[in-house]
């Protein structure tokens, strides 16, 4: 089949790369530089999986039918399908995912494919994939969610934990589109999935063709849990650290309770990222005249602490003439370069609210400044220089000055 995918971030590059194992896929991005990169076999993303993806494709080694380009016309013309992957940034002020994106590149599909089907990735709103149809008086569109880690896009679509694609239960030509894109998402997955076991005794894949609202909200359903996850953690830890208590001891007799088990268990300082933060407050903003405690107070929760974080770092530091404060990786995760929306970011605002200076490691920025604090990529001189060391995660590249590190991170990992 002929796919088109709109947008070669996390998402859209690991769906790509996914299909053009059997599929001829063109893959649109905006910017020449990410194209140039990505034709040449080099990713422009962190990724080990889409890395040696891109390597051994332009080696020769593992061939794919992947290409990459700027022009619409190329990569929209007679596709069977067209998957967008573009950015929804959560809007503050009219609480809505920006969708605009979404629509710029559905009137730029339907300028070259008038009756392809498209398959929404972007993170959307409730609602918006029926609404959108309605509008646009489209019936070929349809909505996938994606669940994947920053950092293991690939390896997640090889591996995925579901597929779930929603269609209009009432609409058979829909339902069965559906069911065509899962099976080239199952298609590409690792061939081992087709025999894993799963917890409910089946095998394969479990695949889910649901109505498009549904799938929207197993997406920001499945994303506020997790974040709820961080949360309850997050704020165990602020009650151990509080009253002196070991937090790790209190996780893992917690944790060895297998209805609770140990995921998303590791303190930090808050959920952050590009999805957590955004589909949490989304998911709230469409409970909008229905009930609800739980989800208002998981966004809350975060904002709580990353208050608490900032002000024990300060308070370590009360009693030091001309203090500066490190701050050692923007980036959520280890094996990342994404920093979007981190959550030491907020803990940093607060410290330069309060006037304290600070100074900022991260090698994966290419400037000397950030948000108006300065940035270093010399590790010696971050150390030398800093009077305390603020880490959401642990690095051993600390070690060294392990006694001046604040971070909740007490399994060393994600």
């Amino acid at each position: 089949m002929r796919i088109a995918v709109a947008g070669t971030g996390y998402v859209g590059l690991s769906v790509a790369l996914l299909l053009s194992q059997h599929n001829e896929v063109h893959a649109l991005d905006i910017v020449p530089e990410k194209v140039e990169l990505l034709n040449s076999g080099k990713s422009p993303i962190v990724d080990p999986v889409i890395t040696d993806f891109l390597e051994k494709n332009a080696s020769g080694e593992r061939p794919l039918d992947f290409h990459a380009t700027i022009d619409a016309q190329e990569a929209y013309t007679d596709v069977d399908f067209a998957v967008i992957a573009t950015p929804t940034n959560y809007d503050e002020k009219k609480n809505y995912f920006d969708t605009s994106s979404v629509e710029a590149a559905i009137v730029a599909v339907r300028q070259y494919s008038p009756h392809a089907w498209i398959v929404i990735k972007s993170t959307i709103p409730v609602g918006y994939t029926q609404q959108l149809r309605e509008n646009l008086d489209d019936d070929y569109i349809l909505f996938s969610p994606e669940f994947l880690r920053e950092g293991h896009a690939l390896y997640d679509n090889l591996h995925p934990s579901r597929i779930v694609v929603g269609a209009p239960q009432n609409d058979a030509e829909s339902v069965e589109a559906a069911h065509q894109f899962a099976s080239l998402l199952a298609e590409g997955a690792d061939p081992s999935e087709a025999s894993r076991i799963n917890h409910d005794g089946s095998t394969g894949i479990p695949t889910l063709v649901v109505g498009t609202t549904e799938a929207e909200a197993i997406k920001l359903f499945a994303n506020t849990y997790l974040a709820l996850r961080v949360a309850y953690f997050n704020e165990l830890d602020t009650y151990a650290e509080s009253r002196g208590l070991n937090t790790r001891e209190i996780i893992d007799g917690v944790c060895f309770d297998p209805r609770i088990g140990d995921g998303y268990n590791n303190p930090s300082f808050g959920y952050g990222g590009y999805c957590l933060p955004k589909d949490t407050k989304q998911l709230l903003a469409n409970y909008n005249q229905v009930p609800q405690n739980l989800i208002e107070a998981i966004v809350d929760a975060n904002r709580t602490r990353k208050e608490f974080v900032a002000s024990e770092v300060m308070e370590r530091i009360k009693d030091v003439q001309n203090p500066v404060i490190g701050i050692y990786r923007l980036t959520m995760k280890s094996g990342s370069d994404n920093f979007r929306q981190s959550a030491i970011q907020d803990v940093m605002r607060q410290f330069k609210a309060n006037g304290i200076p600070v100074l900022i490691y991260e090698p994966t920025l290419d400037k000397l400044d950030f948000q108006g604090s300065e940035v270093t990529h010399d590790l010696s001189e971050f150390k030398a220089r800093t009077s305390i060391i603020v880490a959401n995660r642990w690095d051993n590249n600390l070690a060294n000055v392990g006694g001046k590190v604040y971070t909740r991170d007490l399994f060393c990992r994600d």
